[in-house]
Formats: structure tokens, C-alpha cells, sequence
């Protein structure tokens, strides 16, 4: 028996309607039964996934720890497929973490669940480069086809017990917790490479952003330059961006978006907000 475990549908938009999860509705189209218990840890929702007889259960992103007895439902437990190169980045977003601390490469792991925050036995590791470019949606499409790639290669060894379970080193253990709204926030005091490391990392959410006269102002793309100055003093303006002087370095704002408006380029942006070199207009 084959069915699919998704978190209830949630609203969305002006209208708050429930809004149902793509892989809700890939399996709608499919004739494949979905479940949606609103708690883990309801005993009626064990027996339900009891009886569906199941060999094995396979979780992906689906953002709760499973309790002992819904582990042990599958007749050959649950494995996971975590985006991150165990240990390092146990939790909710290791490929945002992976990014903002400036890792060269991650990857996918097909691990064998326990009752811990990504605890359990590797089973099989997948590896790709973490481009000087990358953001995180760029980065989870690319991890994304790497988990299915790798889930669909090895998950038949594991039911037929031919992968090796190997246990997770205490070394090199990593957090990658829930991103915070804060997280987003720049501090020109930090080195420029990790603001702009933060400003690839944390899109679509947080999102990477300061102040600007009391207003929101997201930044979406930016670069490095070496020239250093105060922290927050703008030390240029022009077509290419803005240049503000950071802790080390400095952070060339290349496309911006104001509060309530839409993405543009700073010479847009400078067009609507004049700014002058010498000021420090940028606020925590």
C-alpha cells in the first residue's frame, strides 16, 4: 500500500483559503491517498499507518519530529533525505546555513530515522560544489533532484538490507536552525563577504534587509569590493550600485526593493531616494 503524509492544508493570500501542498495535489492527480493528521502524536493516526501495512516510510522536509511509535509503524522503520552532509546542519534550514556560512559544498543524505533532530544512521551521501553565486532556492532546486536521485538509486538496497548504517560522529556536529525574521537583518559592522553570503542564503525568506528613513528596504543582490571606510558610510553612488563600507570590505548594493514597492536596480532606486557619499543612512 502506497499513501502520502503531508501537513494539513494551511490558508494563504487576502482571503485566507486553505491552500493545498504541491505534494498534496501531486498525489490527487495520481488516485494516491493522502493523510494529513493535525498531531504526530495521536495514537489513531499510528493505527491508521499500521494497518496501510507499509514497508517503509520515506520523509522528506516535512518539518516535525516523528514520535517513537509512528517510527516504528513501517515494517522497516522511516528514512530521511536531509539536505546537508551529516552532521553538519542538523535542524530546519541547512541549505540556508550552508550558504551564509560560506561552506564550498553540501549535499544530500539518506539517513535512517531515530527519535532525535537528524540523529540517525547515514546511510548514503550525495556531494555538489556551493557556487560563488548560489542563493538558497537555486541551491534546493539543485538538492531537490539530488535527494529523488538518490532516494531512487538506494532505497531498494536498504529494503533488501544491503546499506551500511553508519552512525553520525560527535564531531562536526552543526545546527541549522528555523530562520528567524532578525536573521535578514544587515549589520555593517560584519565583513562583507558574510552580509553578502547572508543576502543569497536567506531569500526568498527572510529575506536580507535594512532601514532607510524608518522604511524596510530588502536587498536582493549585492557584491564584494575591497574598499573600506566606517561601517555603514556609503563611500560611492552610481550605476553599478551603492557602496557601503562594512566592518571588512564593503558591500556594492546592486538591486533593492522599497518597502511596498517593486524590485529594482539602485540606479532606479537612487533616482526616487537621493543619497549622498559621506552619509550614513542605513539603519539596524
Amino acid at each position: 500500500m502506497v499513501a502520502v503524509v503531508t501537513q494539513p492544508d494551511k490558508p494563504k493570500g487576502r482571503g485566507q483559503l486553505p491552500t493545498i501542498s504541491p505534494v498534496k495535489q501531486f498525489a490527487i492527480e495520481r488516485g494516491i491517498p493522502v493523510l494529513q493528521p493535525v498531531k504526530l502524536r495521536d495514537p489513531a493516526f499510528w493505527e491508521t499507518v499500521r494497518k496501510l501495512s507499509v514497508e517503509v516510510g520515506v520523509v522528506a522536509a516535512y518539518g516535525k519530529i516523528l514520535p517513537r511509535e509512528l517510527l516504528a509503524a513501517p515494517a522497516k522503520g522511516c528514512v530521511n533525505v536531509h539536505a546537508s552532509l551529516l552532521p553538519r546542519f542538523r535542524g530546519a534550514a541547512p541549505i540556508q546555513w550552508a550558504i551564509a556560512s560560506g561552506d564550498e559544498k553540501t549535499g544530500v543524505c539518506l539517513m535512517q530515522m531515530d527519535e532525535g533532530l537528524d540523529t540517525g544512521p547515514v546511510l548514503a551521501c550525495a556531494e555538489v560544489r556551493i557556487g560563488p553565486e548560489e542563493t538558497s532556492e537555486s541551491l534546493h532546486r539543485t538538492l531537490a533532484k539530488l535527494g529523488a536521485d538518490l532516494i531512487r538509486e538506494q532505497l531498494p538496497a536498504y529494503l533488501e538490507g544491503n546499506l551500511r548504517r553508519t552512525p553520525q560522529p560527535r564531531e562536526g556536529v552543526v545546527l541549522a536552525p528555523q530562520l528567524k525574521k532578525e536573521d535578514g537583518l544587515l549589520d555593517f559592522t560584519r565583513d562583507a563577504e558574510a552580509l553578502e553570503r547572508r543576502i543569497r542564503a536567506f531569500q526568498p525568506w527572510p529575506g536580507a534587509f535594512t532601514h532607510l528613513k524608518g522604511k524596510v528596504l530588502k536587498v536582493l543582490r549585492a557584491r564584494v569590493s575591497p574598499e573600506s571606510g566606517p561601517p555603514g558610510t556609503v563611500l560611492s553612488i552610481g550605476k553599478q550600485g551603492i557602496q557601503v563600507a562594512c566592518g571588512t570590505g564593503s558591500l556594492v548594493l546592486v538591486e533593492l526593493q522599497p518597502e511596498a514597492k517593486r524590485a529594482m536596480s539602485a540606479a532606479e532606486f537612487l533616482a526616487g531616494h537621493p543619497i549622498a557619499v559621506g552619509e550614513q543612512p542605513f539603519t539596524s
